[in-house]
């Protein structure tokens, strides 16, 4: 049994390292092939693409390893491997709802608690989808991952052979789930495969379920950036009632008022304030900016842009 986990092991350690990064440049080849970013992706958008896909693998990472060798040491002396004699399974288990249950539950509230959404919007920002959307996110939004620390903790704790599988298959899935490639759409097109489809949309995120949730509207029965927070497991939202499935794809993508904030605003705010006139990361920025406040500033803007709702659940 300890020679098959070492094999997994192997072949996962060789995926992070450079079968992964190898998926990526496949998909993204796949994605500039079929003309996904022909005159979607300009100058700006591309660098905060770039920036946010570097900036994590280069400084994030590290300083979360290091946080993990030096301070965990301290605050758990004498716990280390405590939990190696937990089973394979059962420890792919425990990493694999630790990690995305803790992340689905840090998404949604930046949707659902207002001053958390500016944390959040650059990955909302862009008109358009790709697996660079995966990891387009402000830095300090990354930085706080609560699900990173949790599976650190776990990994010093004796579950590191589990935590290795489960970055590796989560990778896959949340980078397909915001690539272009339509690849669940045979599920839905062929009756055969009707039951896979049932399934499968219930348990991971697919494009489907997920573009939904980064459309630019919601009166079109299909975006629903108001649920589908699932990062890996789409379970999450059947469970807690903020899941809808149309197996359809938006139109539109993005936010309705955005107008090109500097790739280092959305990178790095509050720290890097945005220069646009009444964006949430300016200056003197709303905390939430209303199409109230596009209606009244830019009336020439076409009647349907005014129309679109709010791209974040107001806390009530």
């Amino acid at each position: 049994m300890e020679a098959t986990i070492n094999f997994i092991k192997n072949i996962y350690n060789h995926l992070d390292t450079y079968g992964f990064p190898f998926l990526v440049f496949f998909i993204g080849v796949l994605e500039f092939s079929f003309g996904l970013y022909k005159k979607k992706w300009p100058k700006n958008e591309r660098w905060v693409d770039i920036a946010c896909f570097t900036l994590p693998r280069l400084i994030i990472r590290p300083a979360v390893a290091y946080f993990g060798l030096k301070f965990l040491p301290s605050a758990l002396p004498g716990l280390k491997e405590t939990f190696s004699w937990v089973p394979f399974f059962w420890g792919f288990i425990i990493i694999a709802v630790a990690d995305d249950l803790t992340q689905y539950w840090y998404h949604r509230l930046h949707h659902e608690i207002p001053w958390l959404w500016r944390f959040h919007r650059t990955h909302h920002s862009a008109s358009y989808m790709g697996m660079a959307m995966a990891s387009r996110q402000n830095a300090i939004y990354t930085l706080f991952f609560s699900q990173t620390y949790l599976t650190t903790a776990l990994v010093y704790l004796g579950l590191g052979v589990p935590a290795v599988i489960v970055k590796a298959i989560k990778g896959t899935i949340t980078t397909l789930a915001h690539s272009s490639i339509p690849w669940d759409k045979p599920f839905y097109k062929y009756k055969v495969l009707h039951p896979i489809a049932w399934v499968l949309e219930r348990v991971i995120s697919t494009p489907a379920t997920h573009h939904a949730h980064h459309a630019a509207t919601t009166d079109d029965g299909v975006g629903y950036y108001k649920g589908n927070f699932g990062n890996m497991f789409f379970l999450w939202d059947i469970i807690f009632g903020t899941a809808l499935i149309s197996r359809q794809y938006p139109k539109a993508y993005g936010i309705s008022h955005y107008e090109g904030d500097q790739w280092y605003a959305q990178l790095l705010w509050p720290i890097f304030k945005s220069k646009v006139e009444g964006s949430e990361l300016a200056a003197n920025g709303p905390v939430v900016r209303t199409d109230d406040f596009v209606k009244e500033e830019k009336p020439g803007l076409p009647v349907q842009e005014l129309q679109r709702e709010l791209k974040v659940l107001v806390a009530q």
